[in-house]
């Protein structure tokens, strides 16, 4: 079916890729962006008024849980991509942690055919480094490749066998998709939260930073080894930034992402406090401590961290923002004791919310932003959008910044709120999310 040809008038049209921030339009016809600027208004064409919008390229996001196959209860195919789309991303990687493991052509093939039948953003699988995920054979990268993913990953786990992530970097060389680390040794992080001074308050089991630092440091020396595509997940410690820092410049191929939580969120939130850094919003009223949803892997952490964080994303040893959307059954996170909750925060329908808090406080320009969580993601897996470019594919978002909002429990798209920021005022809401023209999501 092809789209309606729309006309989206008045916008203010923000594309990182070409430096592009001016009023005007943006004309699409089947499918694609027809043309930009001062636009006549296509024959039976829609319009959508976009006056004191921010019209961008559809947001990308390549840390997603869908939890398809095998775990429903928690998400699955149409309600994440609804919040995706609820959200302004047009493009999601979805993570392999399911049950079966996305580790063979069959199950991928399978779940292809699942997305294009009930998804309503695009959807690119990344499949899994060894079989079932347990850290012991290597999966047919060449064969798994070939079916699309974009990505290997053992997320959830570090692969600890350093042999095995040598040969997946090797292959990464040859095939040009990264390796895609959780960075976790697994024996020093049998905690719940962050270890410091606020699990030692509230007498929780903690996570110390050397957990991730250890597995950055021994993934990046691999990466030198091989000349392989290393990408690493959610990093969550100022060290861990440093790591990625010098070894971009040593010419090491790294990329990495933070999620808005560890940009924007700290250990206190496990303590009930709702206060952001880095940003000038008011908090909102406290939570109560131990709150299961302000548990994450890797955890919150301090704000020195944060705001190391945002000075990597700042200066490029961070590439993007990403979500780790981890969306978990009710009873995995109410009424269980914080050390036995399910670790994962929701995360499509807050990203661009907290983000837009850093913009504010000007850490960052909106041109930065949308580069961080579309324009960046596009180049570096060559997905071909993440621009308003006359030609390119019409994923496209449009959002009110300044639109303030309480997300509750009954306004989110995603089967699982599991998340702190319930009951707070957000400013920044998404009003249009189209792909290849089509118009997937209505605020």
């Amino acid at each position: 079916m092809v789209a309606e040809p729309l006309l989206v008038r008045g916008g203010r049209l923000i594309d990182p890729a070409n430096d592009l921030d001016e009023i005007g339009d943006l004309s699409i016809a089947d499918g694609r962006i027809a043309a930009i600027g001062a636009v006549e208004t296509p024959a039976q064409a829609r319009v959508i008024d976009a006056a004191g919008l921010v019209v961008a390229p559809g947001l990308i996001d390549v840390h997603v849980h869908l939890r398809e196959p095998g775990f429903p209860e928690k998400e699955t195919i149409e309600s994440g991509t609804a919040a995706a789309a609820a959200g302004g991303f047009t493009t999601i990687f979805c993570m392999p942690n399911t049950n079966p493991t996305l580790d063979s052509v069959e199950t991928i093939a399978r779940l292809n055919e699942e997305i294009a039948r009930r998804a309503v953003v695009r959807v690119r699988p990344i499949a899994a480094i060894t079989k079932g995920r347990r850290g012991a054979e290597a999966v047919n990268f060449a064969a798994l490749a070939a079916q699309g993913v974009v990505g290997f990953s053992d997320d959830g786990d570090t692969t600890a066998d350093s042999a095995i992530m040598r040969a997946a970097l090797e292959t990464s060389r040859e095939l040009n998709v990264p390796i895609v680390v959780h960075c976790e040794d697994k024996a020093l992080a049998r905690g719940a939260m962050h270890e410091g001074d606020v699990s030692r308050e509230l007498g929780l089991p903690g996570i110390p930073p050397e957990a991730e630092e250890i597995i950055i440091a021994r993934d990046l020396m691999l990466a030198r080894l091989t000349g392989g595509w290393l990408h690493v997940c959610h990093v969550s410690i100022g060290r861990g930034a440093d790591l990625i820092r010098a070894a971009k410049r040593a010419g090491v191929r790294v990329t990495a992402e933070v999620m808005p939580h560890h940009l924007t969120m700290t250990d206190r939130w496990v303590a009930g406090d709702r206060t952001l850094v880095n940003v000038d919003e008011p908090p909102g009223e406290p939570g109560q401590p131990a709150d299961a949803n302000t548990k994450v892997n890797p955890p919150l952490r301090p704000e020195a961290d944060a705001k190391a964080l945002l000075a990597a994303l700042q200066d490029g040893a961070i590439d993007l923002i990403a979500t780790d959307h981890a969306p978990h059954a009710a009873q995995e996170k109410q009424g269980t004791p914080f050390a036995q909750a399910a670790f994962g925060l929701s995360g499509l329908e807050f990203a661009l919310p907290l983000t837009l808090a850093l913009v504010r406080a000007g850490h960052l320009t909106l041109s930065e932003a949308i580069a961080a969580l579309s324009a960046t993601p596009a180049r570096l897996w060559n997905l071909g959008g993440g621009t308003l470019a006359p030609g390119a594919p019409a994923d496209v978002t449009i959002f009110d910044p300044n639109e303030r909002w309480t997300p509750t429990g009954d306004n989110l798209r995603t089967r699982s709120a599991n998340t702190p920021l319930l009951g707070m005022t957000l400013t920044g809401r998404v009003r249009h999310t189209l792909v290849a023209g089509e118009e997937r999501y209505r605020g």
